[in-house]
């Protein structure tokens, strides 16, 4: 799903508000977590799951094109861990398909 997906399902799911409406709330939700997470905050959707920030450390890469070794600096990742609810409704609902 995508986010003009998301806009538009949660559009129809609410017809008494306007499509623009949904709009600048799911475009201020994800905002909002983008900021925080640029702080170094984590941030916790109870029942949904928790973003943060993990930090990989410098490394030695190689490029694909050539095989010439590479410092790859090190860099801050965003990271998703699942909560108890989701994980348990992905997996009894899940059907294989």
């Amino acid at each position: 799903m995508i986010k003009s997906e998301l806009i538009a399902i949660l559009s129809e799911e609410n017809p008494h508000l306007y499509q623009r409406d949904v709009e600048r709330v799911v475009s201020t939700i994800f905002d909002t977590i983008s900021d925080a997470l640029a702080e170094g905050d984590r941030v916790e959707l109870r029942g949904f799951g928790a973003f943060s920030i993990k930090e990989r450390d410098s490394r030695t890469g190689r490029n694909p094109r050539t095989g010439e070794s590479v410092q790859v600096p090190k860099k801050h990742v965003p990271f998703f861990k699942t909560g108890k609810e989701l994980r348990e409704r992905l997996n009894d609902g899940y059907n294989g398909a």
